[in-house]
């Protein structure tokens, strides 16, 4: 509680004091969450989720997103009667999730009330704190760390405990300079969502971009076709690959049969756990979250080695080297891409790639290009067997993959072609990425300035922020609780709002699986 000293204690209970308007604008408070009387509510949980409507909605932590608003995109419901929920002016707190993630905060703007679930609390402040207010300042000492500073760690989880909630300290202005500030903020952050939307949307056509290009270059498409393309490959035979359905090329190019043009194709094995060491060692071991879905291979996640007996014996058939190219075919996703890299003069692999090492007729280049090309790739994965969810591609399937193979001086050219094409959208990304990078920027200089008193003038007017706090202690003093915001009456068979507040740019939010 303030003390007539003018301080409040510092958060986590440690008994130390902070001063209560020093170093703040005139009319601003320091206080905690306890000492404003906070309401801090859980929700409960719940095994019994339904996309169907039926029942409630029922808010979890992927339904607060990394801007701090809720998305309902991914509704659930569930079936109960008790009445814990949010209702619109409440603020939702994300108090249960991975490190990283716990204290995300949203307001909440439904016209009907909603269920939240135990990872979730419910924060209800007194008259004089706008709840808008208040999910801002929080979630922007989520956003630069504070609640990652005071959390409890679990088994691949964490927490903040309802004592380090109440003894957070925040920034009070005047009521009427919060209203100002939220206003504010809305306005300036709609501008910077509508450049991340465009941002969005740019980097979204990236890949089918380049898909389209390697379709065209791969298949010849800006070139007359000819059906003398096909005959060779349509006099062959596969079981799971319908050759006359292919697509005439052009002329001087021929489909071939993928083990015709390739030295060797190959699936790796993966050996006990004991011979596989994390971080160091004599030869990497690939698997398949280390090709990467632009396309090239990320040995920085989860890298595993052999040593040279086990790539010597155990592993000594899915050898490969610089140049070999990689597809993954146990999914999903299926048909993730790759050249090895000549970081290393061997690699290994494991039992959900294959290998594929170009022959005399086409160039390593060439085949990389054709492997990345979603209609050739798209012939492959069209074979795929579905067992308990996970999908799964043939060897066999793999080695009668029709391959396009134009004259080697075409390939060539094609390739270089391509490759252009590939540093000019790799430049692209990198600029979306910078783009990105500033927004995040503005953003924690805007919020920044929200909260130190320079986003909006002061109004010498306004009623202190002290009164409230004043108010507060007179109120506990006679042993009463502190005046609530008024609600709207409760409503039933509530509707999912999809979206809070300012639109959520796209994207998928990181939480458990709850």
């Amino acid at each position: 509680m303030t003390t007539d000293s003018g301080t409040v204690p510092e958060p986590g209970g440690s008994g130390a004091e902070v001063d209560v308007t020093g170093g703040l604008p005139a009319g601003w408070v320091r206080a905690t969450l306890g000492e404003l009387g906070v309401e801090v509510q859980p929700g409960f949980a719940s095994g019994k989720h339904n996309r169907d409507g039926t029942g409630i909605l029922h808010l979890r932590p992927m339904n607060v997103t990394r801007n701090g608003m809720l998305d309902t995109l991914d509704a659930r419901y569930v079936v109960d009667d008790s009445d814990r929920r949010v209702e619109r002016g409440d603020v939702l707190f994300n108090n249960t999730n991975s490190p990283a993630l716990v204290g995300k905060t949203a307001w909440v703007d439904s016209v009907e009330p909603l269920a939240f679930s135990n990872h979730m609390t419910r924060l209800r402040g007194p008259e004089g704190l706008d709840g808008k207010f208040l999910a801002a300042q929080l979630h922007h000492m989520w956003s630069t760390g504070y609640f990652k500073s005071i959390l409890n760690n679990h088994v691949n989880q964490a927490s903040v405990s309802r004592k380090a909630l109440l003894d957070t300290v925040i920034v009070v202005p005047p009521l009427a300079e919060q209203h100002r500030i939220v206003a504010k903020l809305d306005d300036l952050l709609a501008h910077v969502e509508a450049g991340e939307a465009a941002v969005e949307a740019a980097s979204e056509k990236q890949q089918p971009l380049m898909d389209s290009i390697l379709d065209r270059c791969i298949l010849g498409l800006r070139h007359e076709s000819s059906n003398e393309s096909l005959a060779d490959i349509q006099a062959r035979s596969s079981k799971k690959i319908n050759y006359r359905t292919l697509r005439a090329l052009p002329v001087g190019w021929v489909w071939r049969v993928a083990q015709d043009v390739c030295s060797s194709i190959v699936c790796g094995s993966t050996p006990q756990a004991s011979l596989m060491h994390a971080d160091a060692g004599e030869i990497p071991f690939l698997k398949v979250y280390n090709i990467s879905k632009r396309g090239f291979i990320d040995f920085t996640v989860r890298p595993t080695f052999v040593d040279r007996g086990t790539h010597e014996k155990n592993l000594k058939r899915s050898k490969v080297l610089p140049g070999d190219v990689l597809t993954n075919i146990v999914g999903p996703p299926l048909g993730k891409t790759a050249v090895v890299p000549v970081d290393h003069s061997e690699w290994n692999i494991n039992q959900a790639i294959v290998a594929f090492r170009a022959g005399p007729d086409i160039s390593p280049e060439w085949l990389r290009f054709v492997l990345q090309s979603p209609y050739v790739i798209g012939l492959l994965t069209r074979t795929a067997r579905a067992t308990a969810g996970q999908f799964n591609i043939a060897l066999s399937t793999c080695r009668e993959l029709p391959i396009p193979v134009p004259p080697r001086n075409v390939q060539d050219a094609l390739c270089e072609e391509l490759e252009i094409s590939a540093e000019q959208l790799a430049g692209l990304h990198e600029n979306v990425r910078s783009l990105n990078g500033e927004a995040l920027e503005l953003r924690n200089a805007l919020m920044h300035a929200a909260f130190t008193g320079t986003l909006v003038p002061q109004d010498p007017d306004d009623e202190p922020a002290s009164v409230l706090l004043d108010r507060i202690r007179a109120q506990r003093a006679f042993g009463a609780k502190p005046d609530r915001r008024k609600r709207a009456p409760r409503k039933t068979s509530p509707a999912a709002p999809q979206t809070s507040g300012r639109p959520v740019p796209a994207g998928t939010q990181e939480a458990l699986p709850l």
